[in-house]
């Protein structure tokens, strides 16, 4: 039985095409990209690093509420999200803002999910997705389901999910996993292993050698990918999709990266359970330097273009975080309004006082 486990184990070797140094490894396995496609691939990690630095500084000032940094995990969020097509369904988890923006979702309605207004939930009718998930690995379960109904209607899209490696040590993750995987649906699952969930090792959360490999038990395919090279990412997600419209079933893909920041800005201190050697490691394997480096040798990347990318990030963020704090405020009676379609009784007499109290 050691020897059948070890067998396994042993197939899940980390999948490159980029490495830190920002050269190309897996020429082979390079994807069918154009100069523009690559430039605008960059153009969306840099705005997103921008994003993400400034909605910590709008968190520290009071202006947002619950956020959870996304540096250094954007090659695994957009380089997957890059390879998705308008129709296809998200699910994301709640570090995954990022991939709704880009899939579609206005920048002043992701503020306003931060500050729990209900609007920020109202996904664009043009945008298939779910709000973000709080809920550890609940996502998974719905993608299941979603991508069960793709299947029955004969769509030709996937449902994409995101979770934490702490996702993994989740009930739903292998209820998801093995759901879809029964009936073959067209989901994508995406476990990125940033090494610690909130606080937690992985290596506590279980005795496996890669995540990847649990999609042994539920018989689907899966693969572990160097999350920090965004060229890699993209092509095993763009591998998954066409395995699931192609009738194959989901993919669950292990990104190995990392989180720059804290779990969430709300008390989380990470220099409790992560040293200062192991930050400065996982700095060395930054997406965006590798992938500039990269764009740089093949004349496809100025610092004069990154700067520009800079200042259109801050003009729109600070006219998203306008529009956000000038949205109508939510009020209790919305609150109430918005869970149902009909009020039961115990509510309808609170729905009067409410009313009472916003009209003076």
């Amino acid at each position: 039985m050691k020897h059948v486990l070890e067998s396994v184990e042993s197939q899940f070797e980390t999948f490159q095409i980029l490495n830190e140094d920002g050269k190309i490894v897996g020429k082979d396995d390079m994807p069918d990209l154009s100069d523009d496609e690559l430039k605008e691939l960059m153009r969306r990690m840099v705005y997103t690093r921008i994003l993400d630095q400034r909605s910590i500084a709008l968190n520290r000032q009071g202006r947002l509420g619950f956020y959870a940094p996304t540096a250094g995990q954007e090659a695994s969020q957009l380089g997957s999200q890059f390879a998705l097509e308008k129709d296809d369904f998200v699910l994301p988890g709640y570090r995954d803002v990022p991939q709704l923006i880009w899939q579609g979702l206005p920048l002043y309605q992701a503020f306003l999910f931060s500050k729990g207004h209900f609007h920020g939930n109202q996904m664009p009718e043009d945008l298939q997705a779910l709000s973000p998930q709080i809920i550890i690995g609940a996502q998974y379960v719905q993608t299941a389901g979603v991508a069960l109904g793709m299947k029955k209607r004969g769509a030709k899209t996937v449902a994409i999910t995101y979770t934490g490696d702490g996702g993994t040590s989740q009930g739903d993750f292998y209820e998801g996993i093995n759901f879809a995987g029964a009936y073959k649906a067209p989901a994508i699952f995406v476990v990125q292993n940033n090494g610690f969930a909130i606080s937690v090792p992985r290596e506590l959360q279980t005795s496996a050698r890669t995540l990847a490999q649990k999609a042994v038990a539920a018989g689907i395919e899966g693969i572990q990918v160097d999350g920090m090279d965004v060229l890699a990412v993209y092509a095993a997600t763009k591998h998954a999709r066409e395995r699931a419209i192609n009738g194959e079933g989901p993919t669950l893909i292990e990104t190995l990266t990392y989180r720059y920041g804290p779990h969430t800005m709300s008390g989380d201190d990470p220099t409790r359970y992560r040293s200062e050697e192991l930050d400065n490691e996982w700095a060395k394997k930054d997406p965006l330097v590798r992938f500039r480096t990269f764009l740089e040798s093949k004349k496809l990347w100025s610092e004069e273009e990154e700067n520009k990318v800079i200042e259109e990030a801050k003009a729109d963020i600070k006219e998203a975080i306008k529009k956000a704090e000038k949205y109508p405020k939510q009020k209790v009676t919305d609150l109430i309004g918005n869970m149902y379609e009909e009020l039961p009784s115990n509510l309808v007499e609170q729905m009067e006082e409410y009313k009472a109290k916003e009209s003076k």
